[in-house]
């Protein structure tokens, strides 16, 4: 398991990594589906924070492999075993998830410690032939265990210490990669498209989650509402504003974004955010028909907000991350106060529909005034 050259040509992801992905269909839809239920319900802050963990496991152990498979896949059997073990994880993760919504977290930690335990057998059998990079191996496998013993330990903290606990565990899983980096004579390598291009596979994945469920409950909400308006416009504005969100992520070029360590940590940690607003967007548009058809305990106003929040959050994230470095001044001031005007718009007596006019608008910006790089090298040809 030698290190993969960060300078391949053509590299792609492989069939093995999108059979990976579409496990994690299955946690996301059910993360998504669980906050929408707690949100009708008027359960907000439960809801919230019961999501934020759940999205972070499943967030988590999908970047660790990920970042792996860039620096050392092989797809040899034991490298092919060993990720369906960890697929295997994330659907027990996903059963679980219902429960650790209210509390019971035992399913879920069991799944998260089975996909970790995998990913410390690949690291160690990494650290066999990784030469200047052997020693950031062994501090991810031995950061990854240690970890593991404190989440052991958090199923057994009083319920109302849970939440800080978690906190806390959380920020030791995000230094195990900075320590591992920054304490050996040699990174790991990684390959800017193809590292890229698995983020782009993630994003479709939760973009198409948000398509789905709201398809779904508009199908079930046929029944029960008088008139078909209502439902027509909710299912017009979710594929406008999903493909504006699609045409606004896909617009700069992302392997210009972790040209170093400091920014590859940025870029990959921040898509936290993109990833766990796409699939709460999904959560807002249900909630959204839950009130329409009388099923939510949120009113007009609240209820907005929990399609628009999502939608601000997206936008700041892929701007920061990847936006931000490749646009000109007019982009780089249109896109923050768009968010602010989506944030703003459950105020109005047209919400959503004021969402997608601003989404459309800045895609229509982004159409006229193509990335900073790409206009200079059409402006030398």
């Amino acid at each position: 398991m030698h290190p993969r050259d960060p300078h391949q040509g053509h590299r792609a992801a492989t069939p093995l990594e999108l059979f990976f992905d579409l496990v994690f269909v299955v946690a996301v839809s059910t993360a998504s589906a669980q906050l929408h239920h707690e949100l009708s319900a008027g359960h907000v802050q439960n809801g919230l924070m019961s999501y934020v963990f759940m999205f972070f496991a499943i967030w988590w152990a999908w970047m660790n492999f990920t970042w792996f498979a860039t620096s050392f896949s092989t797809d040899d059997w034991l490298y092919r075993v060993l990720t369906f073990v960890q697929m295997g994880g994330v659907l027990v993760l996903a059963a679980g998830i219902p429960g650790a919504f209210h509390g019971d977290f035992t399913v879920t930690v069991i799944a998260y410690i089975v996909m970790r335990v995998a990913m410390i057998v690949q690291w160690l059998r990494a650290s066999r032939s990784a030469g200047t990079a052997r020693t950031a191996t062994l501090i991810y496998a031995a950061g990854i265990a240690v970890v593991q013993v404190f989440w052991v330990a958090f199923l057994f903290v009083p319920a109302e210490t849970k939440p800080a606990f978690f906190v806390v565990f959380l920020v030791f899983e995000l230094l195990v990669p900075i320590i591992a980096e920054t304490r050996s004579q040699g990174r790991t390598p990684w390959h800017p498209h193809h590292i890229t291009e698995r983020y782009s596979l993630f994003t479709l994945i939760v973009l198409g989650e948000s398509l789905l469920a709201s398809s779904n409950a508009i199908i079930e909400a046929l029944d029960e509402v008088e008139s078909l308006g209502p439902l027509i416009s909710i299912a017009v504005l979710t594929l406008v504003v999903t493909a504006s969100l699609w045409w606004i992520y896909f617009w700069p070029p992302h392997h210009r974004a972790i040209t170093t360590f400091a920014r590859s940590l940025r870029y990959g940690y921040t898509h936290f955010f993109v990833f766990a607003a796409a699939a709460a967007f999904s959560s807002g548009i249900e909630v959204e028909i839950d009130r329409l058809t009388g099923h939510s305990e949120l009113d007009a106003v609240q209820a907005s907000f929990t399609v628009t929040v999502p939608i601000a959050v997206f936008l700041l994230g892929i701007w920061w991350i990847a936006i931000r470095d490749n646009a000109d001044r007019v982009v780089n001031t249109v896109i923050p106060i768009a968010a602010l005007l989506v944030l703003l718009d459950p105020l109005l007596p047209t919400p959503v529909v004021f969402t997608a006019i601003v989404l459309v608008a800045v895609v229509v910006l982004l159409v006229v005034r193509p990335p900073v790089a790409q206009e200079a090298a059409r402006s030398q040809s």
